[in-house]
């Protein structure tokens, strides 16, 4: 967890393994790699080229699971939230919200969730960063991939 309160300007997630040291390296390693097939062609040199791209591009397969997987379960957890918090006539609409607003409120608190979901249904609010720019009284969550 941060020592500074979670809000809308430093919410991103780094990963550091991820995003400071792996994706890089394996990025350079791709250039290299068209480096060297440019400076001296070979089958070997064009053959480290597809190795290095499908290397990075495994890596980045690998994140890009790991945030559907969590998107998905964010929907779920939302979802089970909303029936908990909304008012009886907006109940039956939470199957109109899209998995983007959804994930975007999860950052609400319960006294503003009713409005911003009102905000959302009248296509005011269509995107997560549309919604995360509306909410006032950030719910922190800091257990994400």
């Amino acid at each position: 967890m941060s020592a500074q309160p979670q809000a809308y300007p430093n919410h991103r997630r780094i990963f550091p393994l991820y995003h400071l040291f792996a994706l890089p390296i394996l990025i350079l390693n791709v250039a290299v790699a068209v480096a060297r097939l440019v400076e001296a062609p070979s089958l070997a040199a064009a053959w480290w080229l597809v190795v290095s791209t499908a290397l990075a591009g495994g890596l980045v397969a690998s994140r890009a699971s790991t945030l559907i997987v969590q998107n998905r379960l964010v929907g779920l957890e939302m979802r089970l939230r909303l029936t908990a918090i909304l008012p009886a006539e907006l109940l039956p609409r939470i199957g109109d919200l899209t998995l983007r607003q959804i994930i975007g409120l999860r950052f609400a608190s319960d006294s503003e969730m009713p409005d911003l979901v009102r905000r959302c249904l009248a296509g005011e609010l269509r995107t997560a960063d549309d919604v995360k720019r509306q909410v006032r009284q950030w719910r922190p969550d800091f257990v994400r991939a």
